[in-house]
């Protein structure tokens, strides 16, 4: 066995996963970054991961730092986990039914089995509204149907691009688009009195259709055939603007502050209205984006282990 293997078994045999002093709740970028660096603060952490991240659906990232000609969803969280476990994380595969508190800590029930901890990081991101659509989850897999433009919004240049939407973000999504393509088209699939900004959409070039989406073909790696009331077109691509969902019901249940659109309202130090529960990823603010979810599970993870020196009579008055 060579020398990180075994340095890593030892660690994995120091950190039993009945023991955390940090349960991190979702392994995606948020959720693996945190438990990197909480690692390396030298913290026991136990990462509980419900597989299928939202970021292994992404096919090829070309907006990822450091990787100029791009690298898939697959590949970046495999990097991410071999990182955190190098440092000591356990990953456990997993849900968490239940997370209540326990003392001045929490408890977390993870497929009947009970897990304590000081401190809790949910990185539990959100749940796409995908189209209702033949064979969506392969199309969004082949980059035909996509639910991001931040991230992809470049590749879509000078294409016949689609946005599908049910209200005003719809209409927003689709006058983005613009930054990229003359060839932009809303097909509206909500009640027409949701969608309130059409004068804008026609002063911005954006083809607007009203009506109900019917079926969509893929043939040949592209959106071929875009079926509406009655009627056939081709896109190059099509996006999604039917929202999202965050996965916030655990710190729901422990009383923890939402935003209106359901999110979870955080501070500068990604700390929740509740004491030791935190958050960081897609289930704290609309920009979703690996960069940010990074970002914001580095502060987070800094700011638990400071709290738990705190706590422990490790630091020195300001």
């Amino acid at each position: 066995m060579c020398g990180r293997s075994l340095r890593y078994v030892a660690r994995r045999l120091a950190h039993p996963v009945t023991d955390p002093e940090v349960l991190i709740i979702g392994a995606g970028p948020a959720g693996l970054t945190a438990a990197t660096y909480l690692g390396r603060f030298r913290r026991r952490t136990l990462v509980v991961d419900a597989g299928d991240p939202r970021a292994a659906w992404i096919p090829v990232s070309h907006n990822m730092p450091g990787f100029p000609a791009g690298i898939g969803g697959g590949d970046i969280l495999k990097r991410m986990r071999e990182q955190a476990e190098e440092y000591g994380a356990v990953i456990l595969p997993g849900r968490v039914q239940t997370l209540s508190r326990d003392g001045e800590g929490f408890v977390a029930l993870v497929d009947g089995r009970e897990i304590r901890a000081r401190a809790v990081l949910l990185a539990t991101g959100v749940v796409d509204h995908h189209p209702d659509l033949p064979g969506v989850e392969q199309a969004v897999q082949r980059s035909l149907v996509r639910v991001c433009p931040i991230c992809d919004g470049y590749e879509a240049t000078g294409k016949a691009v689609a946005v599908i939407g049910h209200s005003d973000k719809g209409a927003r999504e689709a006058a983005f688009m613009r930054t990229y393509s003359d060839r932009v088209t809303l097909i509206h699939i909500g009640p027409p009195e949701a969608l309130t900004r059409r004068e804008e959409l026609d002063r911005l070039g954006v083809e607007l259709v009203l009506a109900p989406l019917d079926s969509i073909d893929i043939e040949q790696d592209r959106v071929t055939a875009l079926s509406y009331g009655g009627q056939s077109r081709a896109f190059d691509l099509v996006y999604s603007a039917l929202g999202t969902s965050p996965n916030a019901e655990l710190a729901q249940g422990l009383g923890a502050r939402l935003a209106d659109d359901g999110r979870l309202e955080v501070d500068l130090h990604q700390a929740t209205s509740v004491a030791g529960l935190y958050a960081a990823g897609d289930v704290v603010r609309g920009l979703n984006q690996i960069a940010v979810a990074t970002a914001e599970a580095a502060v987070a993870a800094t700011d638990m282990h400071n709290r738990l020196r705190k706590a422990d009579g490790q630091t020195v008055a300001d």
